[in-house]
């Protein structure tokens, strides 16, 4: 059976009553991916025929930075590295502590070593009791890969503050901008 995963422009709901339950019926307008759909459509409908059931997800477009910021910010980081003697992994690993986004979560302490393996970086905050039990609290911070375009900024920006304190050249303010300006235009704000 085939999987089907499009994007929706319009959705529309409404009830109707089946033996005196109240059942919804979601109405869907996909609009990319004609052939997929076409192709993979019948699949789904014969599995339904045989007593299947379909999962079905529907969610709001998550909208991702884009990789120009990405590998612009990777530039600049291999910029830094060199003026700090350091490596841009490391560095990278710093601006996230500085400017990225994180959680907190405890942890039993046993499993500790093994939930900081998990994550990009992992800052350890010491013991704390909840409910009488010990555990771990730890700061974890996400990977740049799971940014949207606001929180990719915030680091970009860091990142080029950072490199404008150590006399780096980082592109002008106006074409920084720019660059936002493309990302909230074709990533959302999301």
């Amino acid at each position: 059976m085939g999987r089907l995963k499009a994007t929706a422009d319009n959705i529309a709901l409404k009830f109707w009553q089946d033996n005196g339950k109240l059942k919804p019926e979601l109405t869907i307008t996909l609009t990319d991916h004609p052939e997929q759909i076409k192709n993979t459509f019948p699949a789904l409908v014969e599995a339904i025929g045989k007593g299947k059931r379909l999962s079905v997800t529907v969610e709001p477009v998550k909208r991702r930075r884009s990789l120009n910021a990405n590998a612009y910010m990777w530039v600049l980081l291999g910029k830094l590295a060199g003026a700090l003697n350091t490596d841009k992994d490391s560095l990278y690993i710093e601006m996230l502590d500085r400017y990225g986004v994180f959680t907190h979560i405890v942890v039993k302490p046993e499993v500790a070593e093994r939930v900081k393996g998990e994550w990009r970086t992992v800052r350890e905050l010491g013991e704390v009791t909840i409910n009488g039990k010990t555990g771990i609290q730890l700061q974890c911070y996400f990977g740049s890969s799971t940014y949207n375009t606001a929180e990719m900024a915030k680091l970009i920006d860091g990142v080029v503050s950072e490199c404008k304190e150590v006399g780096i050249e980082t592109l002008p303010p106006d074409e920084l901008t720019i660059l936002k300006t493309l990302w909230e235009a074709s990533h959302g704000n999301s």
